[in-house]
């Protein structure tokens, strides 16, 4: 729910924002004001949470928040960029002779933030 967010950035501010989001998430949802900045959090919270739940992981086996970075394309489609743990747990899940390709799909129509992740493996 984006008000769970919303609460959280009120009540934690920078501690809960730095320890969540990237600076690219941060600088993209800063430059929002209103209901599209709290909306823009929400829908990346959304989609780091659909993402751990992709890879089998949750928050634990050494993935973080952080690990998942959720930005835009030149089209303004959403794309996720994983590093650290997020990155080293999907290489234990692709298949060898593959790459994994890991699609977004973001909405909000509040007081909901909606993400789904797909994890699809691609012969190369």
């Amino acid at each position: 729910m984006i008000s769970r967010i919303e609460r959280s950035i009120e009540r934690f501010g920078d501690r809960f924002l730095d320890r969540v989001f990237t600076e690219a998430e941060r600088s993209h949802a800063e430059r929002l004001s209103g209901p599209a900045r709290t909306g823009s959090y929400a829908k990346r919270w959304a989609a780091k949470e659909a993402c751990v739940k992709a890879l089998g992981t949750g928050v634990a086996d050494g993935v973080q928040l952080q690990d998942i970075g959720v930005l835009n394309d030149k089209k303004g489609a959403p794309r996720l960029i994983l590093s650290g743990g997020a990155q080293l747990a999907l290489e234990r899940l692709t298949p060898s002779g593959c790459r994994a390709d890991v699609l977004v799909s973001l909405t909000d129509d509040p007081p909901f933030a909606l993400a789904q992740v797909i994890i699809q493996s691609v012969r190369v």
